[in-house]
């Protein structure tokens, strides 16, 4: 199991839907909690893409000299940039990162966002464009390598002698991950990616749309690696974690609740049907499987589950996921700084983590050093 954490470069804070409990996340903040994942061993933090986030580029550049072994799984938006100025980009940040990169397609799923950034096509053209822009993107990276040029005629995209003087240092390119649950998607994802990425459903849905995936992939001759999208909610007891998980959405009122269902309804994203679908706007059957809670969905958009448990509970939930083939979990909660910190130190210890080479090298937790450099004993 590989964990890597969020960096919320759309904002942070105690409570969802208000300005209470909130935070300002600039570049001092988004340094601690990027700092504090390096430290704690997670393999790395996923940046979001989108209007409402600062640009995911911009602020991982930032982050290199800030981080020593984190990884950056960045978006790359076919249909908004070409591919051979994505892939030189890509190719400057595996280098000057020392090969930390990882690359996250996102192809949109709301299309007034997308108008707004020029993109003027339907969902499925939007993923055939999706599909041309990878064609063009991982050839153009691999032949790199070699000197090599790419030339491409296609339906939607087209590139004569698109070519890296200065190629990607991973080899033959940064691993590609993405997500998507519609037909067109997996599709996609069974031609193109490395690692094809779910939202937090229950275990039974999960399992079925991964089935889906390898039997596409199969067919294509290829094998693809998964990974979950998932808020944890983990306190010392079961009790306290869905206390927590009740705080949280207590300031939403049923106005906010109404206003950002009728935003996500506009969207066309299948994935985005799915989880509205979890808990259709109601507060009364958020928990929707064991241990699986639903709340943050009802005014955020996107990932909108979390596990809620105990330590060994929330272990036990994920170790289930892991038993369909998920290997790569991308975890947050809020606020993210503190709950980096609290699911390393509660959590980590129970799960069979592939921990980056080095980290946590040479920290014990000692607690507070008492009179004497005595230990306290159990208290």
């Amino acid at each position: 199991m590989k964990v890597f954490w969020f960096l919320p470069t759309h904002g942070d804070g105690r409570y969802l839907g208000t300005s209470a409990g909130s935070r300002v996340v600039d570049f001092g903040y988004l340094q601690q909690v990027a700092a504090a994942a390096d430290r704690l061993g997670y393999e790395g933090v996923l940046l979001p893409t989108g209007r409402s986030c600062e640009d995911a580029w911009v602020i991982a550049s930032s982050l290199i000299g800030s981080t020593q072994r984190l990884k950056f799984l960045v978006a790359i938006r076919p249909g908004i940039t070409s591919p051979g100025l994505s892939a030189r980009m890509a190719a400057t940040f595996d280098r000057l990162s020392n090969g930390r990169l990882l690359v996250n397609v996102v192809t949109g799923g709301d299309p007034e966002e997308l108008e707004g950034d020029g993109l003027f096509v339907d969902h499925k053209e939007r993923y055939a464009i999706t599909g041309e822009f990878l064609t063009i993107w991982r050839e153009t990276m691999t032949r790199s390598h070699d000197g090599r040029a790419f030339d491409f005629d296609g339906a939607h995209l087209r590139a004569k002698g698109s070519r890296l003087l200065l190629p990607p240092l991973q080899k033959p390119h940064p691993p590609i991950y993405f997500g998507g649950s519609s037909s067109e998607a997996l599709d996609l994802a069974a031609e193109q990616v490395e690692v094809y990425l779910t939202w937090g459903e229950p275990p039974a849905a999960v399992r079925e749309k991964l089935e889906d995936a390898r039997r596409r992939a199969d067919a294509r001759g290829r094998q693809l690696r998964f990974g979950i999208r998932l808020h944890v909610i983990v306190r010392e007891t079961n009790a306290l974690a869905w206390d927590a998980a009740r705080s949280l959405i207590s300031k939403i009122d049923d106005a906010t609740i109404e206003r950002a269902q009728a935003a996500f309804a506009k969207s066309d994203s299948e994935g985005q049907r799915r989880m509205t679908n979890l808990h259709k706007g109601r507060r009364d059957q958020l928990e929707i499987s064991p241990n699986l809670w639903a709340g943050v969905g009802l005014v955020r958009g996107g990932a909108g589950t979390a596990l809620v448990g105990d330590p060994d509970t929330v272990a036990a939930r994920l170790l289930e996921y892991a038993e369909l083939g998920i290997e790569t979990f991308i975890l947050s909660g809020y606020p993210h700084l503190e709950e980096a910190y609290r699911f390393a130190e509660l959590v980590f210890a129970k799960l069979p983590l592939i921990l980056r080479e080095g980290s946590r090298e040479g920290i014990t937790p000692t607690g507070e050093i008492m009179a004497n450099a005595l230990l306290p004993k159990g208290n």
